[in-house]
């Protein structure tokens, strides 16, 4: 239904198919909240009451208002949701709507994939992840408990450490829906695996992981950047960048220029105590004025985690074996920290809102793969294939490596990038970067505004 609210334009009533026509330019004039359309396969929905309800929650939307994003929801939404866009549809069509061939491939592929049933097809690795990670907390838990060795009680502290690691992934398939065979399974289970057994919510890692997805390695709006005064992969942030998706400028000060120079030096070690802020940012959500979808369910299950979790670290004799129990938990799952930070922080990024047009080549740009053997697709958990996870993020993890030749092909068939290092070449290249940035950073030539904003260091995540 066409909204009261919409503004005189020009619209061609005299076609011979006799449906009405906006352009691509009348339509990026709908991109506000209040006032939110989207066009899909060139027809135009009006999405701005969908948007306070949508699964995806809102960021998605908004990133992306005003725009054709037919990639993205492709990418996104499986097919029984095409029926649901009929009630959100204006009666008006994209006059100059156009197809790259590399979108027309792009969505051929996704085609082909859901036809061949791959979507639905989850083979057994969660089975597998989820008897892994029992005997996991089971070891771990055996070892504080019946085991008087200082040594026994470090190893149980890296078991839990290898078991938190694991069950982020198995909360990662969750979330995007790879995990059980419905939506509320996926939703249980990414509450009870990821706020009671690790912690960290759900609706906080939906919340920063979708705009992540759709604005992969922007500067302004990726949350997966924003980790000022800590750290800055580009000197472009030495701008003091409004973050668009924390609605707050990220501050490059003279605190931050510190922290930035010496950040090829301090990165593994801020890895290694990043759950913390993670932690952090958790409660900070949950306690926000924002609308959390499950707000409720999310902090009964974070309080599952900090009542079984103090209560295990309590069961060690003494503080000294406690503080070293946590920490080297912590440090193990810095390791995939370091994961996750290598598959973009040396990629190629950019300043401005995710474009709905050009979506495959974004992806493709601002990604980095992981090579390894087959027998180690455990420890990445299929995000080692991080550019074919991002084209398709509904595509359970056992699919990942057999399509990543199509998807290498079709990069090659477009004259696009597809990065591929192995883990070493990639610590290596991240630390490149950002010395790079910690050398710009040490340039007195370019001073930093004199402000000190501390507390920017605990509203961004890293």
């Amino acid at each position: 239904m066409v909204s009261p609210s919409f503004p005189v334009i020009e619209v061609l009533n005299s076609m011979a198919d006799g449906k009405k026509y906006i352009t691509s330019e009348e339509l990026g004039k709908h991109n506000k909240p209040g006032d939110l359309w989207i066009s899909i396969q060139g027809k135009v929905y009006n999405v701005t009451e969908w948007a306070k309800v949508h699964p995806g929650g809102d960021i998605p939307l908004l990133n992306l208002a005003g725009q054709d994003v037919t990639d993205a929801f492709i990418a996104f939404h499986p097919g029984t949701a095409w029926k649901h866009l009929d009630k959100l549809f204006t009666g008006y069509h994209l006059k100059d709507y156009q197809v790259s061939d590399v979108s027309r491939d792009y969505r051929k592929l996704a085609s082909e994939f859901a036809k061949a049933g791959m979507f639905e097809k989850k083979g057994h690795g969660v089975i597998y992840s989820l008897c892994f990670v029992s005997l996991l907390l089971s070891a771990c838990v055996y070892g504080v408990v019946y085991s008087t060795s200082f040594w026994v009680h470090m190893f149980a502290g890296a078991l839990l450490g290898l078991a938190w690691m694991q069950i982020a992934y198995l909360g990662h398939d969750a979330g995007h829906y790879q995990m059980m065979a419905t939506r509320g399974w996926n939703k249980f289970a990414g509450i009870f695996i990821g706020n009671c057994i690790t912690g960290i919510s759900i609706a906080w890692w939906k919340w920063t992981h979708n705009a992540h997805h759709i604005a992969c390695n922007s500067l302004d709006y990726d949350p997966d950047l924003q980790h000022l005064p800590m750290l800055a992969v580009s000197s472009k942030l030495f701008n003091s960048l409004t973050s668009v998706f924390y609605g707050r400028q990220l501050t490059f000060d003279p605190l931050a220029r510190f922290f930035v120079s010496y950040q090829h030096y301090s990165y593994y070690p801020i890895m290694c105590v990043a759950r913390v802020n993670l932690y952090l940012q958790t409660v900070l959500l949950l306690i926000s004025k924002r609308k959390v979808p499950d707000r409720g369910l999310n902090i009964i299950g974070t309080l599952v985690f900090w009542t079984w979790f103090p209560l295990l670290v309590s069961c060690l004799p003494n503080w000294p074996e406690r503080v070293a129990f946590v920490l080297v938990s912590f440090c193990v799952t810095g390791i995939q920290h370091v994961q996750f930070t290598l598959n973009h922080f040396a990629a190629n990024v950019y300043i401005g809102a995710p474009k709905g047009n050009d979506w495959f080549e974004k992806q493709t740009s601002g990604t980095i793969d992981i090579s390894c053997s087959s027998w180690m697709d455990w420890f990445f958990g299929g995000l080692q294939f991080q550019l074919e996870h991002h084209l398709f993020p509904r595509l359970p993890r056992c699919h990942l490596r057999s399509i990543s030749p199509i998807v290498r092909e079709l990069c090659k068939k477009h004259n696009l990038p597809y990065t591929s290092l192995s883990f070493y070449d990639a610590n290596v290249t991240t630390l490149k970067t950002l010395r790079t940035a910690a050398l710009q950073a040490r340039d007195l030539a370019n001073p930093a505004p004199p402000q000190n904003l501390v507390w920017e260091a605990f509203n961004t995540h890293g």
